[in-house]
């Protein structure tokens, strides 16, 4: 980047700011969000729940469904 782009540029650096931290909070979130020891934690919690008689099957089973699909496509990625 030249001087003068830079220049002419400078305004939009918060925005450019702004847009990396948010790429950042999505590629965290979505870590999170399939991370496999966190998915099965919650999936423990989900059968505690069911045991607690806070959960019905049908919802457990629901709740299974849900957190099992989150762990496939990372499967797929991985060549599983």
């Amino acid at each position: 980047m030249g001087l003068l782009t830079g220049l002419l540029t400078l305004p939009l650096a918060p925005v450019r700011g702004v847009v990396w931290l948010g790429e950042q909070l999505e590629a965290e979130a979505r870590r999170q969000w399939s991370d496999p020891a966190a998915v099965r934690r919650q999936l423990a919690e989900v059968q505690t729940a069911y045991e607690e008689g806070r959960l019905d099957a049908q919802e457990r089973d629901a709740l299974q469904d849900e957190l099992v699909s989150r762990l496939l496509p990372q499967a797929d990625r991985n060549g599983a």
